[in-house]
């Protein structure tokens, strides 16, 4: 009976906490929902008088925002794609290959984590600029590129992964590459796919970079244009509601469609603190 009760209660408590943790995201929908007056009436009206589904409308219309997203997927999916890459590379030599000051050379990588972004974004924007980056796709894409954490998290996957496997391809005649390609990364699916989402959320909700290295409205992403309906004296509450709703859209799917992945991923790779 106590077992019974306390399960109830647990179930109770995290109803309530996913509640207030839901409401934000409500308010969001309700707001881009409404008439511009009624959005700061008190009492707060939680369901419109009118049901205004041209806010969304005109969120697209008002700014470029087509051109925000397409913005937003490509830098997202490159970055990921690259980070993947250049990580699982890294952290296959850091756990597989031998070689002198191997550890040391890891911490030392590992070391990057403890500097934080801010003290970076001045060096990484002079380099951007030297190098006549600014305002390309190249600026938004290569300095996130690289990542020090799945570097981590892949290590830990690869040496959890049985090394009599690697010495059975090499038997067989595969190199090192061959190896990294057939035998580790399949071995890895979930770690992976958890990287991958991670990462592109990561990225898809990144604000302070695009808004350093851009300038143009057309290089802009989803987060930087967002803020394109707020003005020096007033806010478009409504229109930013909508395209925030509308810019969540892909989050929300990938979560739902890859919770499984995302929980199996961090599990392996040791996120869970294990």
């Amino acid at each position: 009976m106590y077992i019974k009760f306390r399960k109830g209660f647990l179930h109770l408590v995290l109803m309530v906490v996913g509640f207030i943790m839901l409401m934000p995201f409500l308010w969001m929908l309700s707001t881009s929902l409404k008439n511009p007056k009624e959005i700061f009436t008190y009492p707060p009206i939680w369901i419109p008088s009118e049901i205004r589904w041209e806010n969304y409308l005109d969120a697209l219309t008002v700014v470029p925002f087509g051109r925000y997203y397409v913005n937003s997927i490509v830098v997202a999916l490159s970055v990921t794609f690259i980070v993947l890459i250049t990580s699982s590379l890294a952290a296959f030599a850091f756990a597989r290959l031998k070689f002198r000051g191997r550890e040391i050379l890891f911490f030392t990588y590992l070391a990057t984590l403890m500097i934080p972004f801010p003290v970076l974004l001045i060096p990484n924007f002079l380099i951007v600029r030297e190098f006549g980056w600014y305002d390309t796709y190249a600026a938004l894409i290569l300095p996130p590129a690289f990542s020090a954490v799945a570097t981590f998290l892949y290590r830990q996957a690869f040496r959890g992964i049985p090394t009599v496997l690697d010495d059975a391809a090499r038997i067989d005649g595969a190199s090192s590459w061959q190896i990294w390609w057939k035998v580790i990364m399949p071995n890895a699916g979930p770690v992976t796919a958890a990287l991958g989402i991670f990462t592109f959320l990561g990225n898809w909700n990144e604000f302070l970079w695009p808004l350093v290295v851009t300038n143009r409205v057309e290089m802009r992403t989803i987060p930087v244009g967002l803020s394109s309906f707020q003005g020096q004296y007033s806010v478009q509450w409504e229109l930013l509601m909508s395209a925030a709703v509308i810019a969540l859209l892909p989050i929300v799917i990938i979560y739902l469609f890859a919770q499984k992945w995302i929980i199996s991923g961090v599990t392996i790779s040791g996120m869970g603190g294990r």
